[in-house]
């Protein structure tokens, strides 16, 4: 028997990427330093095979041709980022005519192809001198994002209709301040749920500008979270109270206030407990709350399975998440061989139910989705890699995704991470992600066997099996 799995009407099919990952050009006509230029500085040997963001997959010079092959495979949409330090050096002082050149030719060419620009304001790249005065821990910062976003939207708004203020920006947090895998490797609870805080402001302040420049013009703005599902290992009420607790740290802490506009009162709550409060002003409350989001973009990869501590924590360690759960490793999950994380793709299903249930039904989208392989030479036949890993990785994440549009999801797309190989912050090219491969000696792009297949899902808009 044949199932089809038809998707609706206008449905975007594309990927994503962003600035630092594949332009490259670091140095390059006018742009600024952002901290992961100066971490490569520092301390290359964190970065795999000693890969820094310089040497990234040449978007820069290549765009042209890189959007042509969108074309090719029928995208109808790509998201891409603005590099805040190549269109500000400095982060708040001027606007580089060159950056605005760069951007423009991008934009002019995706929209020529037919290709909808989805265009990302913030995807981990401080500007170098932003970092230097604080960062996210600096108010001052989130007044230059809302600026530097002002100014987006002023000079690209009349060709981008879709933007987003922020890439998974629980990472930063998460990265930055807690688990030491970001630059600036603090590890400070109460410094990462300030930075937290002021990234939400920074987002609210950025929309609050779109309001004002787009003044009820087409576009629509929103943010992109990595909502990463909190599977309880049982229903034992304290396995529940731990994924509960995961959720608010990890989902919940940018959901609420982006899509509802205030915080959940449990994690204010908890936060309060434990004296551990981001600084806020007066009239903040109003901000978040008259400044929500018309869209939302969801990264998923894998779950999060958590149970109840086995231990206490030990009073003398640095306060963390997970003083209030364990994580678990579920017995017989299914695994992605190639890079040690669980396929769950029902994870896609619960996700669109639960923001169809809690959140409104906001308008949203699969905004990264992928399958991460070390090594795909190995697959290699004929001069292509024959990634049917990839394809079954994508059909099965797609076919849960129809059951959530079939049940009333408002579910509007699905982008793949990414189009090509891209460069991947600490783990640069270790895990190759792309449609297409990248040589990194001769910067050829060269279609793998899931860029031949999802041109013809693109074309039919849907898959039979």
């Amino acid at each position: 028997m044949v199932t089809e799995y038809t998707f609706p009407e206008y449905f975007w099919w594309g990927a994503a990427t962003s600035a630092t990952q594949i332009e490259g050009a670091a140095d390059k006509d006018g742009k600024g330093k952002n901290i992961w230029d100066k971490w490569f500085e520092e301390q290359p040997e964190r970065f795999f095979d000693q890969v820094g963001p310089g040497q990234t997959s040449d978007f820069y010079h290549l765009y042209k041709e890189d959007i042509e092959r969108m074309k090719d495979i029928n995208f109808n949409s790509f998201r891409l980022s603005i590099s805040w330090s190549r269109l500000i050096p400095d982060g708040d002082g001027e606007v580089n005519s060159e950056a605005v050149e760069f951007y423009n030719n991008v934009l002019d060419e995706m929209i020529a192809q037919g290709v909808e620009p989805f265009v990302c304001l913030y995807h981990f790249d401080m500007p170098l001198s932003m970092q230097e005065i604080g960062g996210w821990e600096n108010r001052k910062v989130a007044e230059a994002f809302a600026r530097y976003a002002e100014i987006c939207f002023e000079t690209f708004g009349d060709r981008v209709k879709k933007w987003f203020t922020h890439n998974e920006p629980i990472v930063p947090v998460e990265g930055g301040y807690l688990y030491n895998f970001h630059y600036p490797n603090v590890v400070h609870f109460q410094r990462a749920v300030q930075v937290a805080y002021h990234t939400m402001i920074s987002h609210a302040l950025a929309v609050k500008n779109f309001r004002r420049v787009a003044n009820g013009a087409d576009g629509e703005i929103g943010i992109i979270l990595n909502l990463t599902p909190s599977y309880p290992r049982s229903n034992h009420p304290a396995d529940l109270k731990a994924s509960r607790i995961a959720d608010l740290f990890f989902n919940r802490s940018f959901l609420d206030p982006s899509v509802l506009g205030e915080y959940p009162q449990e994690l204010i709550d908890l936060l309060g407990e434990y004296e551990a409060l981001p600084q806020v002003e007066s009239g903040d409350a109003d901000l978040l709350k008259e400044n929500t989001v018309d869209l939302l973009g969801v990264n998923y990869y894998q779950p999060r399975r958590v149970k109840a501590k086995e231990n206490l924590p030990n009073p003398n360690s640095p306060m963390m998440p997970e003083w209030f759960f364990d994580h678990y490793e579920m017995p017989g999950r299914k695994m992605n061989p190639y890079r040690g994380w669980e396929i769950y793709e029902k994870g896609v299903y619960d996700i669109m139910m639960n923001l169809k249930e809690n959140y409104g039904n906001i308008p949203s989208f699969i905004s990264e989705n992928g399958m991460g392989v070390q090594n795909e030479e190995r697959f290699l036949e004929n001069g292509e890699i024959q990634d049917d890993y990839r394809i079954d990785f994508i059909k099965e994440h797609l076919k849960w995704l129809h059951q959530a549009i079939e049940e009333g999801a408002n579910a509007k797309g699905y982008h793949l991470w990414s189009f090509m190989d891209n460069w991947s912050w600490m783990n640069a090219y270790k895990n190759r992600y792309g449609y297409f491969s990248v040589n990194l000696e001769t910067m050829e792009r060269t279609p793998k066997k899931s860029a031949h297949w999802i041109r013809e899902v693109a074309k039919q808009n849907g898959f039979s099996e």
